[in-house]
């Protein structure tokens, strides 16, 4: 049998977390999940641009952790899961850092503010990178009334940091220099 796309069980403005419990729509772990769901598809839009393979296959794993992300948040502490859920990890912030430190060896030191932009893939990236805040900042406010795992909005800092990173390895690969602001 096919998977139904819509049950009508948000029709009263609730949603289920994994685990069953409904929460209003406008929830802060709502906010928080929908945002870094609202990020992985920005991702899947700067996929569709051309880039190195290396940074296509970078965004493709991230996509997919966002996706643990989004489960994680997705399922409360307490009650602990009756199933297995996957998690964020400290592995998945270490990645994350390796990725970054592995593109800063290979780029222009940075001196200046850059502006956003460049190629089409480092726009997308910059746009990314916004919406990784957003999703941070989100989820740093559920974590102020709700248990959320440890490394959760760690990995959402260093991947606002990677993202800009990555965006300035587009550029770099496509031989598109950094613009400076200029105040």
């Amino acid at each position: 049998m096919a998977l139904k796309i819509y049950t009508k069980t948000g029709d009263d403005g609730t949603t289920a977390l994994f685990g069953g419990t409904r929460v209003p729509k406008h929830a802060m772990r709502i906010e928080a999940y929908g945002t870094v769901d609202e990020l992985n598809a920005v991702l899947g839009m700067v996929l569709t641009h051309d880039m190195t393979e290396t940074l296509r296959d970078e965004l493709t794993q991230i996509s997919s952790d966002l996706f643990t992300l989004g489960a994680d948040l997705a399922t409360p502490l307490d009650p602990p899961p009756t199933y297995h859920i996957p998690r964020i990890t400290g592995e998945h912030v270490a990645t994350i850092e390796g990725r970054i430190d592995a593109h800063v060896a290979t780029l222009p030191e940075l001196k200046v503010f850059i502006l956003p932009g460049g190629t089409n893939a480092a726009a997308g990236l910059h746009v990314a990178r916004t919406v990784c805040r957003r999703a941070e900042r989100r989820t740093v406010l559920l974590a102020e009334h709700e248990d959320i795992g440890e490394f959760v909005v760690r990995y959402l800092n260093r991947l606002s940091d990677y993202l800009f990173t990555a965006a300035r390895a587009a550029n770099h690969a496509a031989g598109v220099s950094d613009v400076p602001w200029r105040s």
